[in-house]
């Protein structure tokens, strides 16, 4: 067995690699935000809130009962401990009267509770069709009203989608129809909104027109059959990418259709329904301000004469715009309600429900996107409190430490993780790594301290960066945090690297972060708990990077994909001279025009070496090879006044050229493109093999084409052996 100490979370052995690379599975943990408040009810004055959290967690659906002293968290819905597969529980939710309809659409089911007398919610019932498996997403949108229940699969049928309906008789609840759209458009199901007999139902966002169909049906409420009327359609077109059909609200003869990017300020069409049963456009409501990109009409909430249209981005972090009817048709006294106390691009409105004297609204970008909810009442002389923000829990897996042995790959598990040839050492899940509730784990560098040895791992988040100490594998010990730069966003990307005892750090769309330098000697006195430091400097001469590039041979620095502010270089190679690590001072700039897919030459990602490889002509220059977005860059930077292009390179079905590493005898560069797989361009994840023997003149010699179809990322390249991370199929 060979062992591979890697800066890399899950700690991870090898075995059997002697002679090949063998495919390994480690599945994404963390990257998605847990969704608090993607769905909302209200049942019997109480809140639900569902959290069906990512891709690793099974979902909670957290009830809220109001008290004289605010509200309080009164019960929680479950069905799956933290350890088991996720199941989506929660990601749809539907209230009347004291009965509460839930979705789990990976199980294929979806769930009946009902509040018993002592106050304790119970299960009640389930639903999920013979035949309708937890891949066709039934139970990801849901509508309740008496006795009838509309269920969506939105992923039946290859994606087309259907709708099921289910009647109670008795105690139980029967299957009663299926339908479909027969137009072709996919998703369908997407949506849905119920009240008597009127059913509407939505699609995915038709490519073609930038707006959803959607479908209105006559329910039969004896027999559950649904009636064909049509669609929906606005009497002027809402415009390309209105995406129109968003959110959808029915009441008695009205139906409101959300279009939150019609006319960039976004509507919400107004539609009323005849005698004969036959719908027509009544009018468009938009906000009187109309900010442009606010997104009015993402959420719509309505109950009688009342109505509240979400606009989750009008002024960064969202607005509640509140219509009272005129009682003939018409709406008026608009009042707008801001994000009060809440934070920036907290997302305000993004989600909604009403009933009575209670509402909740969705505050979905709270907390780095892991979501928040408001709380509100109306007071006796109609008006509404503030109201109260409610987060769920910080979650994650259980942290996998202190175990004597390795957690051996059997039958391809390890500790819960799918795997082959591959043995978990211990395992760090992102909330204790420092983070916030939404923090999420993008990048991994390390250093090993050369006075004591110690290995460090250096691990980018989201909001900051964790130092953590790896020389006893089985007891990782996190040391501390370097949060984000002060005034910046957190940011999906955050990349670093090491030189000389420092870490140099950006962050991508993140405002203005600049490159933070921290001594990584300062973690030789950390003792007792995890600190949190500020950086020794940060250079301020660009503002956001996609990441950084440093020839440790050399002592120069590469910041590439600069944005934002400050010298950005075409987004090509800022060049830093690390000569005082920390006071890096600007050294030039270089990007290759031809390449980039604005013609800037901009580099997403790059390697800098001092060039010992078979190349005669360029033995001993300083090269760096770049992943240009639509073509491979190849640039001799050794006079930073005067750097050159040698080459440049693009290859058959490209889509974004991410990011490569060389052999460790130069001769062979090998390359990832992050949109070939899922734009459908290959079979299968490819990675290409270039040939730069001549650096004039690279070739593509081949290309492996994996059994997998997911999406690679970043790989390296250390003695044999390439270590390769994917979207879903993990570290291979």
């Amino acid at each position: 067995m060979r062992r591979f100490h890697l800066p890399i979370l899950p700690f991870l052995t090898a075995t059997g690699l002697a002679t090949a690379i063998v495919p390994v599975l480690v599945p994404r943990t963390g990257l998605q935000a847990q969704n608090f408040g993607g769905s909302l009810a209200i049942s019997g004055g109480q809140v639900l809130i569902g959290e069906p959290a990512n891709t690793r967690l099974p979902g909670i659906v957290y009830v809220y009962g109001h008290t004289p002293g605010g509200w309080t968290e009164t019960a929680r819905l479950t069905l799956s401990p933290v350890t088991a597969p996720p199941d989506g529980f929660g990601r749809a939710l539907a209230a009347d009267g004291g009965l509460v309809l839930v979705g789990a659409p990976a199980l294929g089911a979806a769930l009946f509770y009902r509040r018993d007398a002592g106050g304790e919610w119970r299960e009640v019932g389930r639903i999920g069709p013979e035949g309708v498996a937890g891949e066709s997403g039934f139970g990801r949108t849901v509508a309740l009203d008496g006795d009838v229940a509309v269920v969506a699969a939105p992923d039946e049928d290859e994606g087309a989608g259907a709708v099921y309906v289910f009647t109670r008789g008795g105690d139980g609840w029967s299957r009663r129809g299926r339908f479909q759209s027969g137009t072709g458009a996919a998703d369908f199901g997407a949506g849905i909104a119920m009240d008597g007999t009127s059913v509407l139902v939505s699609t995915a966002t038709v490519q073609e027109t930038g707006a959803a169909e959607v479908h209105a049906f006559r329910l039969d409420r004896s027999s559950g059959a649904l009636e064909p009327l049509g669609l929906l359609e606005p009497r002027v077109d809402p415009g390309e990418r209105s995406q129109f059909g968003s959110a959808l609200a029915v009441s008695g003869p009205l139906a409101l259709v959300g279009a939150p990017m019609a006319g960039n300020v976004g509507k919400v069409i107004v539609f009323e329904r005849d005698d004969a049963g036959a719908w027509a456009q009544a009018g468009t409501l938009a906000a009187f301000d109309a900010e442009v990109y606010s997104r009015f009409g993402a959420a719509i909430a309505f109950d009688g004469d009342e109505l509240w249209v979400g606009a989750p981005l009008a002024a960064e972090s969202g607005s509640l715009y509140h219509f009272e009817s005129d009682g003939r048709g018409g709406w008026t006294r608009v009042v707008r309600h801001g994000a009060e106390g809440l934070g920036e691009r907290v997302s305000f409105g993004s989600s909604m429900a009403m009933a009575g004297d209670v509402s909740v609204v969705g505050a979905g970008g709270v907390d780095n996107r892991a979501g928040g909810a408001v709380l509100r009442t109306r007071g006796a002389d109609g008006s509404w409190t503030g109201g109260d923000l409610v987060i769920g829990d910080h979650r994650g897996l259980p942290a996998v430490i202190g175990l004597d042995e390795e957690v051996r790959c059997t039958d391809n598990r390890a500790a819960g993780f799918e795997c082959d040839n591959v043995n978990v050492i211990s395992f760090l899940p992102v909330k204790d790594l420092a983070g916030g509730r939404g923090s999420m784990v993008n990048d991994i560098w390390g250093w090993t301290d050369p006075e004591s040895g110690r290995e460090i791992a250096i691990v980018g988040r989201s909001d900051g960066t964790a130092f953590v100490d790896l020389t006893d594998p089985h007891n990782p010990v996190v040391l501390g945090d370097l949060p984000k730069t002060p005034g910046s966003r957190s940011s999906v990307w955050r990349d670093m690297k090491v030189h000389n005892d420092h870490v140099y750090i950006v962050a991508d769309g993140a405002g203005r972060h600049g490159v933070q330098v921290f001594d990584l000697r300062r973690l030789r006195e950390v003792g007792g708990g995890p600190a949190t430091f500020e950086p020794d400097f940060t250079y301020g001469d660009i503002a956001s990077a996609h990441n950084i590039v440093i020839n440790t041979d050399e002592g120069f620095a590469y910041v590439v994909g600069a944005s934002g502010g400050g010298e950005t270089c075409g987004g090509g190679l800022h060049m830093l001279d690390l000569g005082e690590p920390l006071r890096p001072v600007f050294a030039g700039c270089f990007a290759d025009t031809r390449t980039g897919r604005s013609g800037t030459g901009y580099t997403h990602d790059a390697q800098c070496v001092s060039y010992r490889g078979p190349d005669d002509d360029h033995r001993g220059r300083e090269i760096c090879i770049g992943a240009n977005e639509n073509a491979l860059s190849i640039a001799d930077v050794s006079d930073k006044d005067n750097p050159v292009a040698i080459a440049m390179a693009s290859y058959a079905n490209v889509a974004y050229a991410h990011q490569g590493w060389l052999t460790e005898d130069h001769r062979f560069f090998y390359m990832n493109d992050e949109g070939d797989e899922g734009s459908g361009k290959v079979e299968g994840t490819r990675t290409l093999i270039w040939d730069v023997e001549d650096l004039d003149d690279p070739i593509l010699v081949a290309e492996y084409i994996a059994e997998t179809t997911d999406t690679d990322h970043n790989l390296y390249i250390r003695d044999n052996l390439m270590y390769q991370s994917n979207y879903g199929a993990g570290l291979r």
